[in-house]
């Protein structure tokens, strides 16, 4: 090769070379991929279990037994279920198999390990741990949207979530999880930057706008990825099952509403409190938290979810709501008692909008409704349940304590007392 042309080939490489590093896929193949846990039933009793292998699997199973720390797991107690199939194939990417399976009657508070494959093809063996039977201190992770560059700067945020704290229970995601609805790569992105941590923590997702396309009617349509690669409970309202539903862990009731077809459906909007307000005046739990994505007391200029606010406000505050965990607006921001903001009077619920992923927003309302806020921070949060205890911290991605507050609430039927653990700090 002449030098001229070894000078033109190298100047083509380097023109090739970052659109390469940008373009990894995360094809299917035998091997179980995008392993993830949650629950559709009962988390004291049961487990949920999904994952993605290429077309030519069409035939799956999980096995799963108490952990006893013997390296011998594949023993005949190793209780074994055959996973129910679901096909999903998109134009712009290749068919892929979603395998899924419940186990059942597992016992309380028990730390279990367990492996997914086609008889040949395993998986690595994972642990998870079932909800207690009574009240106990747990803590769990709320991340805000990763929605843009996931693989590159989200990944990084949720693995200090874990390393800050894993053995938090379950991973509360306030939508958006992805940019593109229906992109596969950026769900491949999702899955790589969560990797073995969906594995052994229960993730308790919410639909975002981003979540959601118009199909060739207009219709308004959550990502087929959704409900192929969740296995969440079926106990929300006909027609969005799995995309509004309710998880009851220990002393704790977690509600996902999906706000995207609340502020864009006056049907849905109406479905939506109805169905909510049956789940609020019927909750046993002491503590109450819901999570949804667009905030019903925005921080971004221009964005007011007026017709969300007025209907859902009232039960918020009727039933004693302890904690939103809310996203969409790219900002962190903090305040009870709205619009008010006077965080420490007893009676509002507690407000939160906070992003995990790296696209930000200025914080831009007048009057500023929050009592802390930031921009252009990525965060994570971690919430500890204790008895009549709440302590909710939020973590810049760097693992520096950012904001910290703690709830005390002695009842279901009264409202939560705040306390501001920033002030005590100084």
């Amino acid at each position: 090769m002449t030098f001229k042309k070894k000078s033109f080939f190298l100047a083509a490489l380097a023109l090739v070379l970052p659109t390469l590093a940008k373009a990894q896929e995360f094809k299917a193949g035998k091997f179980p991929d995008r392993i993830i846990l949650t629950w559709s039933a009962d988390p004291k009793t049961t487990q949920s279990v999904t994952w993605r292998t290429d077309s030519t699997v069409n035939k799956s199973f999980a096995q799963v037994l108490v952990e006893d720390s013997s390296p011998k797991l594949d023993k005949p107690e190793a209780k074994e279920y055959e996973a129910k199939t679901e096909v999903l194939k998109g134009a712009a990417y290749e068919t892929a198999n979603y395998h899924s399976v419940t186990f059942e009657g597992l016992t309380p508070n028990k730390l279990y390990t367990y492996r997914v494959g086609d008889g040949t093809h395993w998986s690595e063996w994972f642990q998870f741990k079932t909800a207690p039977e009574k009240e106990q201190p747990f803590s769990f992770i709320y991340l805000g949207d990763a929605q843009n560059d996931i693989r590159s700067k989200w990944s990084r945020v949720i693995r200090k979530a874990f390393a800050t704290y894993g053995d938090a229970r379950f991973i509360v995601h306030a939508g958006d999880l992805i940019n593109r609805s229906n992109n596969d790569n950026e769900w491949g992105e999702w899955h790589f930057g969560g990797g073995f941590i969906n594995g052994m923590i229960p993730s308790i997702p919410s639909s975002g706008n981003h979540e959601y396309f118009r199909d060739e009617k207009r219709t308004l349509t959550l990502d087929p990825h959704w409900r192929a690669q969740y296995t969440l409970p079926e106990n929300g309202p006909k027609g969005l099952e799995e995309s509004v539903y309710y998880v009851d862990y220990a002393n704790v009731r977690i509600i996902s509403l999906n706000s995207q077809m609340i502020v864009l459906d006056s049907t849905s909007l109406k479905i939506q409190a109805k169905w909510l307000e049956e789940v609020l005046k019927n909750n046993p739990k002491r503590w109450t938290m819901i999570t949804y994505h667009h905030p019903i007391y925005s921080t971004a200029k221009g964005r007011d979810n007026k017709e969300f606010r007025e209907l859902f406000k009232p039960l918020f505050d009727k039933y004693h709501v302890d904690l939103l965990m809310q996203g969409h607006d790219h900002t962190y921001s903090r305040g009870q008692n709205l619009p008010t903001g006077v965080s420490g009077k007893v009676g509002g619920p507690m407000y939160v909008v906070s992003v995990a992923g790296p696209k930000m927003y200025k914080v831009d309302v007048n009057p500023k409704w929050m009592d802390v806020f930031a921009e252009n921070t990525q965060l994570f949060q971690i919430i500890n349940v204790d008895g009549e205890n709440l302590t909710y911290t939020a973590y810049k991605a760097t693992g520096e304590v950012f904001d910290s507050f703690k709830l005390k609430k002695t009842s279901k039927d009264k409202a939560a007392v705040f306390t501001d653990l920033n002030k005590q700090k100084k």
